[in-house]
Order: C-alpha cells, then sequence, then structure tokens
C-alpha cells in the first residue's frame, strides 16, 4: 500500500509541476491553485508514505521519479530539448534511484 500512495504523491507532484509552468509567475489563478493544491495533496501523500517506508527510500523514488517524468514532460509536451545529455541524466537519475533502492532488497 505505501508504494501505492507514494505513486499517488509522485503523480500529484508531476501535475502540480506541471500546472506550474501555466502560472505564469503566479499570476494566473487557475494554474497557481492547481499548483498549490497538487502540492498540498503530494505531501500529505508523502507523509503518509513515511509511515511505513523509510524516509531514505521514500525520498529516492519520488525525487528520482518525479526528475524523470518532469524532464520526459518537458521533452516531448513542452518543446524542450531532447539531447543526448538530457537523455543520459535523466537514466543517471533512474540508475541512481534504483541503486540506492538495493540495500532495501536483502
Amino acid at each position: 500500500m505505501a508504494y501505492l500512495t507514494l505513486a499517488a504523491a509522485i503523480l500529484s507532484e508531476v501535475l502540480a509541476t506541471t500546472a506550474m509552468k501555466y502560472t505564469d509567475g503566479f499570476s494566473r489563478l487557475w494554474p497557481s491553485m492547481g499548483t498549490a493544491l497538487g502540492y498540498l495533496l503530494a505531501f500529505a501523500l508523502l507523509a503518509q508514505t513515511l509511515k511505513s517506508m523509510s524516509v531514505g527510500t521514500a525520498y529516492a523514488i519520488w525525487s528520482g521519479a518525479g526528475t524523470a517524468v518532469i524532464a520526459a514532460i518537458g521533452m516531448v509536451f513542452l518543446g524542450e530539448s531532447a539531447g543526448a545529455l538530457k537523455i543520459l541524466g535523466v537514466l543517471l537519475v533512474i540508475a541512481g534511484v534504483v541503486v540506492l533502492n538495493l540495500d532495501g532488497a536483502h
């Protein structure tokens, strides 16, 4: 159940970060509200996750998955560059999360 709650927290954070792109410096009401509510939900769900998962594991997954998904959204939907170095960087972030979580596998 902790991984499902963490996945919901990550999704909420990704949606909030994406909405922030459209806030125009928090001068547009609805994207700003979406950003604030998304982050509030994300942190509430992360707090619930931390009741049954170690903070290191949860945060490694949270930050790695969030970074990778936001980078992909930027490249695929927002016209950001998709160069080899950027893709390599995202893959290294994912690899780092996997390595950090190997300690919990035994």
